[in-house]
C-alpha cells in the first residue's frame, strides 16, 4: 500500500507539471478549452469547461497505475471523458490515451490541438517525463493491503475555472485564498471498494508561489493514509496509532475558548451563512474550489469547511478525506449530522465512495447529496454542530 502511495505522489507531481506547462504560454492555453457537454456540467456553473490539462492528467494517472500495479488503472475513475472532438474537418471524435512513445502522444494531441504540431510536442514532452518526488516517512513504512480492494477518484484539475481564468496576484486573508490559481488543486482519493471507506490521498497544489522574475510557479504536495489502525500524514513526522483503531485528534481541544472557524463556498445559501456568522463571528472565509476548501482544513487555517449543496461529487472529496481521517477528523454528510443531536456521541455518517445515487444519472451518480462538512477534531466538531442546530432553528422557524 505504501508503494501505491508513492507512485501517487509521483504521478500526482507529474499531473501538476502538466498543469503548469498548460498555463506557460496564453495562445497555447486558449487551445485547450472545450465547453462540456450539458449532461457533463456542474450545475453549480453556467458555464464549466473540460480541459485538454484536465483529460491528459487524468490519463496520466490511469496509465502510471496501470503499469506499475497492473488491473488498479481499471479502478481509477473521475471526472472527465477523454473523448474530444476536432473543430476542423468533419468534427473528428478523438480518445485521448497516452502512447508508447512521445512520438506518437504528440500526433494524437496534434488532432485534437487542430493540427498545432507546436503545441502537441510541448505537451507529449511533459507527460512522458520522468519525474521523481519521494518522502522519507513513506520510504520507511511498509504496510501490505490487497491490491483488489482498492479504487481510487481523481479530480485531475479542482477549480478548473480559477485555472482557465489564472489570476495570479489574488491577496490572501490570513493564509487563506479566495480565489486565483492558488486555489487550484489535483486530487486523488483512494478508498475501499468494499466499504466505501477512503484510505489514502494525495492533493497536489500545483501554483503555490510564483517566481517574479522567471514568472514560473512552485507546488506543495500533501498526502495522508489510513489503515487497520496505522494513520499517518505529511504534516507529522510520527505515525500515531489510537487503541481503538482510530487516529487520535493532533489537539483533544479540550477548551473551546478561541471562536469557531470556516471556509465556505462563495454559492453557499443565505439560511446556513446568517448561522455561521452567529457561531464563528469574523471567522467565516469563501474561496474557491472545493479541493482548495477541504486542504484548508488539512492545513489547521480553519476548523470546518462546510457546504450544504449537493454540487460537490466523490472525486472531490475523497483524497482530503483519507488526510483528515489519518488526522483524526474526516468528512460527514451534513444534512444527516444536522438531523442528529451531536449530544448522543453515535457514530459520524461519514461520506463513503463505493455506491451510486439511486434515481440520478450523469455526475449526479457521484455527487454528495446531503452536502458535507470537513473537519480535523471530533471534539470540536462536536460543540460547532451543537452551537450550529442552536442557530439554525430559529433561523428555519422564520422561513
Amino acid at each position: 500500500m505504501s508503494d501505491i502511495l508513492r507512485e501517487l505522489l509521483r504521478v500526482s507531481e507529474k499531473a501538476a507539471n502538466i498543469a503548469r506547462a498548460c498555463r506557460q504560454q496564453e495562445t497555447l492555453f486558449q487551445l485547450l478549452i472545450q465547453e462540456k457537454k450539458d449532461t457533463e456540467k456542474n450545475k453549480k456553473f453556467e458555464a464549466d469547461f473540460k480541459t485538454l490539462a484536465d483529460v491528459l492528467v487524468q490519463e496520466v494517472i490511469k496509465q502510471n497505475m496501470e503499469n506499475k500495479f497492473p488491473g488498479l488503472g481499471k479502478r481509477v475513475f473521475g471526472e472527465e471523458s477523454n473523448e474530444f472532438t476536432n473543430d476542423l474537418g468533419r468534427g473528428e471524435k478523438i480518445t485521448v490515451e497516452l502512447q508508447s512513445t512521445e512520438e506518437e502522444t504528440a500526433e494524437l494531441l496534434s488532432k485534437v490541438l487542430n493540427g498545432n504540431m507546436l503545441a502537441a510536442e510541448a505537451l507529449a514532452e511533459v507527460v512522458h517525463q520522468d519525474v521523481d518526488l519521494t518522502d522519507p516517512t513513506l520510504e520507511s513504512l511498509d504496510i501490505r493491503v490487497p491490491q483488489d480492494i482498492l479504487g481510487i477518484w481523481v479530480d485531475p484539475i479542482d477549480s478548473t475555472y480559477q485555472y482557465i481564468k489564472g489570476s495570479a496576484n489574488v491577496k490572501s486573508n490570513q493564509g487563506i485564498f479566495p480565489n486565483g490559481l492558488q486555489c487550484v488543486t489535483i486530487l486523488i482519493g483512494v478508498y475501499d471498494i468494499q466499504t466505501g471507506m477512503p484510505l489514502m490521498g494525495v492533493i497536489n497544489q500545483p501554483f503555490v508561489s510564483q517566481n517574479l522574475t522567471t514568472l514560473r510557479w512552485k507546488g506543495q504536495c500533501y498526502w495522508g493514509l489510513s489503515y487497520m489502525g496505522t494513520n499517518i500524514h505529511s504534516l507529522q513526522l510520527a505515525i500515531s496509532k489510537g487503541n481503538d483503531g482510530e487516529a487520535q485528534p493532533e489537539t483533544l481541544d479540550t477548551e473551546f475558548s478561541h471562536p469557531f472557524s470556516a471556509v465556505i463556498s462563495t454559492s453557499e445559501n443565505e439560511t446556513i451563512k446568517v448561522a455561521l456568522s452567529q457561531v464563528c463571528g469574523g471567522g467565516i472565509f469563501p474561496a474557491a474550489g472545493a479541493g482548495y476548501k477541504s486542504l484548508c482544513v488539512v492545513q489547521g487555517l480553519v476548523d470546518i469547511y462546510i457546504f450544504s449543496e449537493d454540487t460537490t461529487y466523490k472525486w472531490d472529496s475523497c483524497a482530503a478525506h483519507a488526510i483528515l481521517r489519518a488526522m483524526g477528523g474526516g468528512i460527514v454528510d451534513m444534512k444527516e449530522c444536522l438531523a442528529r443531536s451531536p449530544e448522543t456521541r453515535l457514530d459520524l455518517p461519514q461520506l463513503l465512495y463505493h455506491m451510486e445515487n439511486k434515481g440520478t444519472s450523469g455526475v449526479d451518480l457521484w455527487a454528495n447529496k446531503g452536502g458535507l462538512i470537513a473537519y480535523r477534531s471530533r471534539h470540536r466538531l462536536d460543540t460547532f454542530l451543537s452551537c450550529l442546530i442552536q442557530n439554525l432553528g430559529p433561523l428555519k422557524a422564520q422561513t
